[in-house]
């Protein structure tokens, strides 16, 4: 019984902690959330080591996320297929049917996209490598409406189609073009070739890559996807035989450092090659256990990926995740930009998946029962698409990679790394970004305001030299310089021809100009001459052959015009500009009885000798009272005062003057005399326009020239005008004369008018007028990139010694300059008239009139007990005595005073009351007389209250000194 009791309590304690660890165990089941699995494809080369270092990048991102995310409700559940380095080349009929051309190979990739949404029904598909691959599926996206995420198809051309339901979680090629052009421009490299494979990744390029380049030439190298060594070679070859030597190259990786190793072997990696990596290639460069050994010098650009603590430790961890996933590889294997972008495109994907709602899984329109796999027309279209569309569109982290954010469904470069290969190292020399531009990274300065382009570069060949980015090729061609056939004026180009060997050579001003340039230009350019002539000597037909690409360029004296402007570009002038005349001078031994009265003109003769009549009162109405000189008979006074006037003019006078407003008078007359006295005496024949075409004179002009069409605006018939062809010419029509069937003027550019100065310097002038012109250029064909490097080139050769080297070998400029005139000293007039001098005799006029008033002020307020006495009776009678009162001597001034105390032979002072006398001779009338004065005796008297003058009288009972008024 005890032991039957025992036994049903263990069986009854058994069951109940059975039926408690089942109720622990449906409770603990019933608390967690269920989730949901979303199906995603994986679409890659599997066999390469590329994809696989991708696919370990992206398992892990799957891992790091849901760990760090343990409670989301939603997993991603990855099924790959391996699209075995495939390309399907499709072309759309038109229909929904789209018929494929592939081959065993290509349906590979085909059957791996078809199946992934036909069997696996995947919400969203990740891939594929290559821009060829993409371009297929996304015409199949847009069917299904599966997004597809790409973390390598690059090319720019992808974007063009247009669909929303591609994202590119890369950057597009396009991205990089601005930095690789900030390269080549920072090196001031005119000419680049771009290398590029040809393919939808390089063709995608080269659009953006030539705008970038706008101000450079871009030539352009096509290699195959299939192309052997021995065709690259051949390539390689033919770009060697050019002068440029800078090369861009953008292809695919393993091309493209094929293409390295080749043009290694054959010599182009060696001092003054440059060779400049794209993004996609930069990024690959230790790819598979290649050696940098192969690319030494070589610079790249590469996009900017921050360096972090966090990025670090994945990097540890990916090494150790692909060793153990990857066990038969190399051990020298290293994770790249692109793995980065996969691990980020995996968490951007997960991180929508979650914010959509997955209730809605299915396809629509599916069918399941056709065996045409090649008919897009089978497949069904994902509900689930267009809310994950709109989901992925608001994503935004920091990934690995950087910020991930995408724009127009793509990733938006901000910063690219220029890289230089030295020894097994990827040293970064400088900087990019959209907002400061190329930067060094040593000190942090834009190329814009800092002389250091980037940090230390090592060139190919171990060379620490810029290169220059070309040599002279060894078959390179040669531009076509035409050259006008001129008639005369040889010095500025000469063209001709060897009748033997039909070889043509040029010679001359312009010519030792243009080459000159050519020298200091950053490239190589060989001109080949060729001997043009113009129907009439008109230099539009030159300009013509430019435009119409005839030729490369047009040298010589060509006239920059407004109309030959908008068919070709020039360069800057590398003459004078304007139009002027040239004139024979005077013949200095003029028998003319009156030429002495031509240098002034009528009025100007009239005004001269009105002022000589007004300042000599002025100054004679200033100084009568306080100057002897100016006292007298009245004939004596006004010939003193005339004589002092017209003296002035020479500076002879000999007349003292006292008064401080006579001397403001006379400085202010001297100067006017001054200024206008010191003129240009040399005399020209003619200087208006206006009076050779009043007068009917014939003027010249040289044949051809546009100037004719000047001459006629300005009036002048077509009898009037006649054409010179030569110096010679020109020198012959003007000694002649309109009298004798010549010229009294010439009238062309300033750059000929100089030309026949050098042989002719004595005999004319260049005067005005002058005309705006733009001088004489070099024309080459529009949006040409020589026009600004010579224009450069002719900029510096006009700031340095070289341009007066070039001037005196063709115009003898040197032994001239101490034999002839100045030629640009230009003469307005062979005459002087009043309104060249207008101000400065109203400066003189205004300063009398002003002294004038101050005198008159002063006279009137010292003498103004006469005007208010009434005693004097009638106004005739205080003007009177006013009058006479001035025609009296001032005794008052300090100049009768010194005469009078000059002579003193004991100092007379309040202490000494007795008189005192001394014998003193007077002050003559005038010093101009030379008269005999007699010793005369005054006696003064002193007083405590004033000092009084009593004078002695000579025998003709004239006082010598007078208290009062001289009668």
């Amino acid at each position: 019984m005890m032991k039957t009791t025992k036994k049903t309590r263990n069986t009854f304690l058994s069951h109940f902690v059975l039926f408690l660890s089942c109720f622990v165990l449906m409770e603990v089941g019933l608390g967690q959330s269920p989730t949901s699995e979303i199906k995603v494809g994986v679409v890659l080369d599997l066999k390469t080591t590329f994809s696989k270092i991708c696919l370990t990048s992206i398992n892990m991102s799957l891992s790091d996320f849901y760990g760090d995310h343990p409670n989301y409700r939603t997993r991603l559940a990855l099924h790959a297929r391996d699209s075995m380095e495939d390309v399907v080349q499709a072309s759309a009929a038109g229909s929904t049917k789209v018929c494929f051309i592939f081959s065993r190979a290509h349906s590979i990739f085909l059957f791996a996209a078809l199946d992934l949404i036909k069997n696996e029904q995947v919400s969203a598909i990740i891939g594929p490598r290559s821009s060829m691959q993409a371009e297929f599926m996304i015409r199949m996206a847009n069917k299904s409406q599966v997004p597809i995420i790409t973390f390598s198809a690059t090319s720019p051309l992808l974007t063009s189609i247009k669909s929303p339901y591609f994202y590119r979680a890369t950057l597009d090629d396009s991205c990089q073009v601005e930095a690789i052009a900030a390269v080549v421009n920072s090196f001031g490299w005119r000419s680049v070739v771009a290398i590029y494979v040809d393919n939808e990744l390089g063709k995608g390029i080269m659009h953006s890559l030539s705008d970038a380049l706008q101000d450079v030439e871009v030539h352009r190298s096509v290699i195959s996807t299939e192309a052997s060594d021995d065709q690259i070679l051949k390539e390689l070859y033919k770009l060697k035989t050019r002068q440029t030597r800078v090369f861009v190259i953008h292809m695919a990786s393993r091309l493209g450092f094929r293409v390295l190793q080749k043009a290694r072997k054959i010599g182009m990696l060696e001092k003054e090659y440059v060779w400049l990596l794209s993004n996609g290639m930069t990024n690959m460069m230790t790819h598979d256990g290649r050696s940098l050994e192969t690319m030494q010098g070589v610079l790249g650009v590469r996009n900017h990926v921050r360096k972090s603590k966090e990025l670090e430790d994945f990097r540890l961890r990916w090494k150790r995740k692909y060793q153990k996933d990857n066990p038969s590889t190399r051990d020298d294997v290293e994770l790249n930009v692109f793995a980065l972008w996969a691990y980020d495109s995996i968490t951007a994907l997960a991180t929508a998946v979650e914010k959509t709602n997955t209730n809605n899984m299915r396809y629509d329109n599916f069918s399941a029962l056709s065996n045409n796999t090649t008919d897009l027309g089978t497949l069904g279209v994902s509900l689930y698409g267009p809310s994950l569309l709109e989901a992925l569109s608001r994503v935004e982290f920091k990934g690995l990679a950087g910020e991930f954010s995408l724009v127009n469904r793509q990733l938006v470069a901000s910063t690219f790394d220029i890289i230089n290969v030295v020894g097994n190292e990827e040293r970064i020399i400088g900087t990019w970004t959209p907002r400061d531009g190329l930067m060094n990274t040593n000190s942090k300065k834009t190329t814009l305001f800092s002389n250091e382009r980037l940090g230390p570069v090592v060139w190919p060949g171990s060379s620490y030299g810029v290169p220059k980015g070309w040599e002279v090729p060894t078959d390179g061609k040669k531009i076509k310089v035409g050259v006008p056939v001129k008639q005369g004026f040889f010095n500025f180009v000469e063209v001709t021809t060897n009748p033997i060997t039909n070889v043509t050579t040029a010679k001359g001003y312009a010519i030792d100009i243009f080459e000159a340039a050519l020298k200091k230009l950053p490239y190589s350019v060989i001109p080949r001459y060729y001997r043009i002539e113009s129907p009439e000597d008109n230099y539009n037909y030159l300009v013509h052959q430019v435009y119409d690409g005839t030729l490369d360029a047009v040298v010589g004296d060509i006239t920059i015009t407004a109309n030959r402007s908008m068919y070709v570009d020039f360069t800057l002038p590398y003459t004078e500009s304007g139009v002027s005349m040239l004139v024979p001078l005077r013949d200095n031994e003029n028998k003319n009885t009156w030429v002495f009265l031509k240098p002034w003109s009528l009025d100007l003769w009239i005004t001269t000798g009105c002022f000589f009549v007004l300042i000599g009162f002025i100054v004679w109405l200033f100084e009568h009272r306080v100057n002897s000189d100016f006292r007298g008979p009245p004939h004596h006074q006004i010939g003193t005062s005339f004589w002092f006037s017209f003296s002035t003019m020479v500076f002879a006078h000999r007349e003292k003057v006292v008064s401080n407003l006579a001397r403001f008078v006379v400085i202010s007359y001297t100067a006017n005399l001054t200024s206008f006295l010191t003129v240009q005496r040399l005399e020209p024949r003619a200087t208006s326009v206006e009076d050779l075409i009043r007068n009917g004179e014939s003027v010249g002009f040289q044949h051809g020239a546009f100037v004719k069409d000047t001459l006629k605006g300005l009036g002048f018939k077509e009898s009037q005008l006649k054409s010179f062809g030569s110096a010679e010419k020109c020198d012959e029509l003007l000694s002649n004369g309109t009298s004798k069937g010549g010229i009294a003027a010439a009238f062309d550019e300033v750059a000929y008018l100089k030309a026949i100065l050098s042989k002719y310097c004595s005999k004319y002038a260049i005067v005005e007028p002058s005309f705006k012109t733009a001088g004489f250029g070099f024309a080459f064909p529009k949006n040409s990139p020589m026009t600004g490097d010579v224009s450069r080139a002719i900029l510096n050769l006009t700031q340095g010694e070289e341009m007066a080297g070039i001037e005196n070998k063709w115009f003898n400029r040197l032994s001239l300059a101490s034999e002839c005139p100045d030629p640009k000293t230009a003469l307005s007039s062979n005459r002087l008239s009043l309104s060249s001098f207008w101000g400065l005799f109203l400066i003189a006029g205004i300063a009398s009139f002003l002294a004038f008033l101050i005198f008159v002020g002063h006279f009137l307020y010292e003498h103004r007990h006469t005007l208010c006495d009434n005693t004097e009776g009638s106004l005739w009678r205080k003007l009177t005595s006013l009058l006479r009162t001035f025609d009296a001597k001032d005794t008052k001034s300090h100049t009768f005073k010194n005469s009078a105390v000059h002579n003193v032979s004991s100092p007379v002072t309040q202490c000494t009351p007795s008189p005192s006398t001394l014998q003193m001779r007077p002050w003559p009338r005038s010093m101009s007389l030379n008269r005999e004065f007699e010793l005369r005796r005054a006696s003064f008297f002193m007083s405590e209250e004033r000092l009084t003058t009593q004078a002695e009288h000579n025998k003709h009972g004239e006082s010598d000194i007078e208290s009062g008024s001289e009668r």
